[in-house]
């Protein structure tokens, strides 16, 4: 028996079939111990856009924790390397003028914006604004707000009840936000997270013209719209560097992570729009939060390395073509009948649902004898989200590989 315990994990299972211990990796493959190789059809968890052993990367972290590894942001303290890659982000902000606030991820980067969110109203003299909406099948992370907003029932379970001032919606529904401001008020809601692609929950792609129009209800409701691109962000869209930015969103807050630093170190960051981080700039004004790793100077240094990269290579074009190859290479798997669905088209994600949802855990162990790794998402989907370096070779062994575990 190990001592690790896993994360989201049927450990009583891990104990007796034993891990899939990854090795290494190189561009869109990783080993297992034993040196067999698998196209990473998950990109680790969504996270590995620029692809695995990127040396630029690794050589840009050891330079600067052979300077300073880290040192605290809190106060008027900053790193170099921080301040620059603070600066680099609001030039790619969806708002003009964003402010950049890190985190140490995705949960850490809900958690951020739930409070700020609030603490914005009560700022405002709004004290009473202090409810946030979330949508069913949405993930938002693990801490306390994030499981509270979550609209995935299971990662609710046995917690009791985490934050009171939760609510959530139908997510393919723009009427079903409108409905609940008219059911409890919009001077008690403070604002409505987003996930403009529902990435865990299954990857369930926004019906025409929805983020517009939830964006727009916000916009004439006075309620912050919280866009999630945790996953969506940094290229994983397809063609920008986030969904807010393609579909013209102008969210009030966005928050970030895995794409940051295509996971080399762990780093997030909540862009900040000018109106909402205005009353904190007014001198005497404190907001009392932060993260002891927020803006860590080794994350910053892959960061700038991996922001490079994809400028460098052209990677977010990459991306907008795995969109559409995406599409093209498994939507034909529909057909098979033991595939309910096919949801793709939008961004370099795909969904691939099993008629039967209970089938997709043993389906994630039979890909891996075709070599694949992949993982099951929401309800009996196999989640697809390749690094943006993926070739059309490697989308025909993945699609192969498919059809052969299905029979």
């Amino acid at each position: 028996m190990g001592s690790l315990w896993h994360g989201f994990a049927d450990m009583g299972a891990v104990e007796r079939d034993g891990a899939f211990v990854v090795a290494r990796g190189e561009g869109a493959y990783i080993w297992d111990e034993a040196g067999n190789r698998y196209f990473d059809a998950t990109a680790g968890l969504w996270f590995a856009n620029v692809g695995h052993g990127r040396r630029e990367i690794a050589d840009a972290v050891a330079e600067q924790l052979s300077r300073l590894a880290h040192y605290s942001n809190f106060g008027d303290l900053a790193a170099p390397v921080t301040r620059d890659l603070a600066e680099r982000l609001a030039g790619l902000a969806p708002v003009p003028g964003s402010k950049i606030f890190f985190t140490s991820g995705g949960s850490d980067s809900i958690d951020t914006a739930a409070k700020l969110a609030r603490r914005y109203w009560h700022e405002l003299g709004k004290p009473g604004k202090s409810i946030i909406v979330g949508r069913r099948l949405a993930y938002h992370g693990m801490h306390v707000a994030g499981t509270a907003l979550s609209g995935l029932a299971p990662n609710r379970e046995g917690y009791g009840e985490l934050m009171a001032d939760a609510r959530t919606i139908e997510w393919n529904d723009a009427k079903a936000l409108l409905a609940l401001i008219e059911d409890i008020g919009a001077e008690r809601i403070a604002a409505f997270f987003c996930e403009p692609i529902i990435g865990a929950g299954g990857i369930y792609l926004p019906p025409e013209g929805y983020l517009n129009e939830v964006r727009r209800i916000c916009r004439d409701h006075d309620i912050l719209f919280v866009a999630d691109e945790v996953v969506t962000g940094f290229g994983r869209i397809g063609g920008s560097w986030f969904a807010s930015t393609r579909f013209g969103l102008e969210p009030d807050l966005m928050t970030t992570a895995k794409g940051l630093t295509s996971g080399y170190l762990p780093m997030g960051a909540v862009f900040i729009a000018p109106h909402v981080a205005e009353p904190f700039f007014a001198e005497g004004v404190w907001w009392r939060h932060g993260y002891t790793y927020g803006g860590h100077a080794g994350s910053a240094a892959a960061a700038m390395a991996n922001l490079d990269i994809i400028e460098r290579e052209s990677l977010l074009d990459a991306s907008a073509q795995l969109e559409t190859a995406l599409h093209e290479y498994l939507s034909p798997l529909a057909e098979h009948p033991r595939v309910a669905e096919v949801r793709s088209g939008l961004g370099a994600v795909a969904a691939i649902q099993l008629v039967d949802p209970a089938e997709a855990p043993a389906m994630v162990k039979s890909l891996r004898t075709h070599g694949i790794s992949a993982r099951a998402a929401g309800a009996g989907a196999l989640q697809i989200s390749p690094p943006f370096v993926t070739t059309d070779t490697q989308l025909t062994e993945l699609a192969t590989a498919v059809s052969r575990a299905l029979g």
